[in-house]
């Protein structure tokens, strides 16, 4: 145990050593002038190649998907009462918790959902005995069980 002390203090001193003498070959600013510039990274640009000359994507080599400039947007459709199921409804330690299309919400939660249109984005506003009030893709809506 003591021979471990004892080499951990030899590298210590050794690194110690090799720390000062470092500092003292670095190079010493002219008497009179100050630096104060102020370094700035690099910036990282990344541009997608338009043609398989430009460049190819590094896992999936054959793949053409990278060259494709005019990516269809899917519109995601309002979803509308009718799409909206309530799946459930407890109560769990004194607040009620409802189920949407096989997502589960509090008072004040919110998350995607996937109806019959595509997925929404559901905000549990209010749930009442027999009606929860949700907020879908920025319109709100009641629906009752």
């Amino acid at each position: 145990m003591k021979t471990h002390f004892s080499i951990l203090g030899i590298l210590a001193a050794w690194l110690a050593f090799t720390a000062v003498a470092q500092a003292a070959d670095a190079p010493k600013p002219a008497a009179g002038t100050t630096t104060n510039a102020v370094i700035q990274p690099a910036k990282s640009v990344f541009t997608l190649p338009t043609a398989p000359k430009e460049g190819r994507d590094p896992f999936y080599p054959e793949s053409t998907r990278i060259y494709e400039t005019t990516m269809a947007v899917a519109k995601s459709a309002v979803a509308t009462v009718t799409t909206l199921t309530v799946k459930g409804y407890s109560v769990v330690n004194g607040r009620p918790i409802v189920i949407l299309n096989n997502h589960s919400f509090m008072t004040g939660d919110e998350g995607d959902v996937i109806s019959a249109n595509g997925r929404a984005h559901v905000r549990c506003i209010e749930i009442q005995p027999g009606a929860v009030v949700v907020e879908v893709n920025g319109t709100r809506q009641i629906i009752h069980f």
